[in-house]
């Protein structure tokens, strides 16, 4: 039983830390989204909204499975920041292609995260987080392939 225990809450630290890896890559790509300069502007600007929005619009799922979990979730910027792998950019001068790769290799970290995730939901039979693991996953990687077709 301890077993179980030890993996159920490895899954729950696992998914917060998804979870704070969506805050903070959400607010990074809205920060990218508003600060992108160039010839690129237009669809940098645009891309970088639709990437944002799926990417929030995963956050309330994750947080979600931590508490059908039984687990507690994330409770501020603070214990967001100590969650994340996604580490803070501040900087609104970056170049357009230099937003691109580090917005790459953050959804890249993401699906590290997912493929990490995927089994421990197998290791405690966690089939609802199982499943939701495949779509995020396919979602990041998605985002991972178009920025990656930018930087050619």
């Amino acid at each position: 039983m301890a077993d179980q225990s030890n993996s159920k809450a490895a899954l729950i630290a696992e998914l917060n830390g998804l979870l704070a890896d969506h805050f903070a890559l959400f607010t990074k790509t809205k920060n990218f989204h508003w600060h992108v300069k160039g010839p690129r502007f237009r669809d940098l600007h645009l891309l970088f909204d639709e990437q944002a929005i799926e990417i929030r619009d995963q956050i309330d799922d994750i947080g979600e499975r931590v508490r059908k979990q039984g687990g507690d979730t994330l409770t501020s910027i603070g214990s967001i920041a100590k969650h994340t792998a996604i580490k803070d950019q501040d900087a609104t001068t970056l170049s357009a292609e230099d937003m691109v790769a580090e917005l790459r290799d953050d959804n890249t970290k993401v699906i590290d995260r997912l493929k990490k995730l995927k089994g421990l939901c197998e290791e405690t039979g966690d089939n609802a987080t199982d499943g939701l693991v495949d779509d995020w996953t396919d979602m990041a990687e998605e985002r991972v392939w178009f920025l990656n077709s930018i930087l050619g």
